[in-house]
């Protein structure tokens, strides 16, 4: 995993704004992150472990992803997490935030999809949220690339 870092924070608030905080936080790429979290998924990543098949598997917590995996301690605290940018503000403080994270128009969550123990749905929702949000980070850099390439300081020789 990565090193940890003090470094600026992009939170990305519900209407897609961006605000900058400075914090401690996570220094791996989250779009590095989704990239592989999706893999994972689509790989049946969370369906249940054939060593320990009575114990169920959660979306998120249970990969990488997380910045406690395998963790039984949770050393750091959500807030340091990726995920987070993703939580709505009324989620911050709960226990597990990144299971409040609102994946789709009907704002439903892990949370509730872990809850209706449809794990086919899960994954479909998961991975449409997380195919979704790799597109905005990729338009998003691409456009801040072109940004700084049509500079006029960047077309000096």
């Amino acid at each position: 995993m990565g090193e940890w870092s003090s470094g600026l924070l992009l939170r990305m608030q519900s209407q897609g704004e961006m605000e900058d905080d400075t914090m401690a936080k996570d220094d791996r790429d989250i779009l590095e992150l989704l990239k592989e979290e999706l893999a994972f998924v689509e790989q049946g990543g969370y369906g249940r472990s054939v060593r320990t098949p009575w114990l169920p598997k959660s979306a998120f917590q249970d990969y990488l992803t997380c910045i406690n995996y395998a963790d039984p301690n949770r050393t750091y605290p959500c807030n340091e997490c990726h995920l987070i940018d993703f939580v709505g503000n009324e989620h911050l403080s709960d226990d597990v935030p990144c299971h409040s994270i609102a994946l789709n128009e009907a704002g439903e969550t892990i949370a509730d999809l872990e809850a209706e123990g449809d794990q086919a749905k899960l994954e479909a929702t998961l991975k449409q949220w997380m195919g979704s949000k790799i597109k905005q980070i990729e338009d998003r850099r691409a456009a801040s690339d072109q940004k700084l390439n049509e500079s006029p300081t960047a077309q000096r020789d």
